[in-house]
């Protein structure tokens, strides 16, 4: 059995030595809060995309979401209607209210709605508000990211491609964070024939309309998934939509766990995810520890 660790954004500067490190250590926290070892033997990895990824950004001028954007261009165009729509859903389904809204545009009267560029932003930035802190996973870098990702073929190529490298035949459970559950779909629904007996993914952005439908479609579960459990805590700034029937469909469904209490400054942190006793119960046992 293996244990495959596909990481988020924001970890350029690190490696597949640093970030295995850091996610077992909580892993292992977590495994001793609910009284049971780490299989001797098991072979874990880590692929580490996150110098490739921010050179990849690099080659794209464009900024986080929640900052000012300009028009023009094809690449700026489409951005531009990404967000609009990832606004609409957020606006819609009162993850962000009028009077929220009214508050960050300020007292000069402007129109309301998604042909206005800063209701969009603002939109954006009342959800990363409700971050403590000042982290580096706020929303409007997450949406940045994703969208060069989706959009981008020679990014999503070379992301691919690393860790593509890490799959083998033999059975393994991947834990997939953040921006990684957008990577590990995409890198199983390239690759057919893995044994995946469980995968999991935790602060997963994968329920929100505009990166779901970046994907490939239709939506389906990689072959060779025999389980899929996504966890999240509500207060996750990236986790706004579980992945449900309504938000994420396929069959069979993807088992959702709402009641992470992520301990991190910003409620995304791996760390906080991986030590909750839940997540590492369906870690534990899909790796029959």
């Amino acid at each position: 059995m293996r244990l495959l660790l596909i990481h988020g954004r924001a970890q350029e500067g690190k490696s597949s030595k640093v970030i295995e490190d850091e996610w077992m250590a909580a892993l292992g926290r977590g495994f001793s809060g609910i009284g049971v070892r780490m299989p001797a033997g098991l072979q874990i990895d880590a692929p580490f995309y996150g110098d490739e990824l921010q050179k990849q950004l690099a080659r794209h001028d464009l900024p986080p979401a929640d900052g000012v954007a300009t028009r023009g261009g094809a690449m700026n165009d489409e951005y531009a209607a990404f967000l609009e729509d990832v606004a609409i859903q957020l606006r819609s389904d009162d993850k962000v209210t009028h009077r929220e809204v009214e508050e960050e545009m300020g007292p000069v009267p402007q129109p309301r709605g998604p042909e206005n560029w800063e209701w969009v932003q603002a939109i954006i930035r009342v959800i990363d508000r409700r971050t403590p802190g000042v982290s580096n996973y706020s929303i409007g870098q997450l949406l940045r990211d994703v969208f060069i990702y989706a959009n981008d073929p020679k990014t999503r190529r070379e992301i691919n491609k690393i860790v593509a490298a890490q799959l083998t035949n033999e059975p393994t459970v991947i834990v997939a964070h953040s921006l990684g559950s957008v990577v590990a779909y995409e890198v199983l629904r390239e690759h057919a024939g893995n044994s995946v007996p469980r995968l999991v993914t935790v602060g997963s952005p994968l329920g929100i309309r505009a990166i779901r439908d970046k994907l490939a479609t239709p939506l389906t579960m990689p072959t060779g998934i025999r389980d899929w459990y996504n966890a999240f805590d509500d207060r996750d700034v990236v986790a706004l939509y579980p992945l449900n029937t309504e938000n994420f469909a396929i069959k069979p469904p993807i088992k959702n766990y709402p009641f992470v209490n992520n301990h991190t400054d910003n409620r995304h942190g791996i760390a906080g995810y991986l030590d909750d006793a839940d997540v590492a119960t369906q870690i534990a046992a899909a790796l029959g520890a």
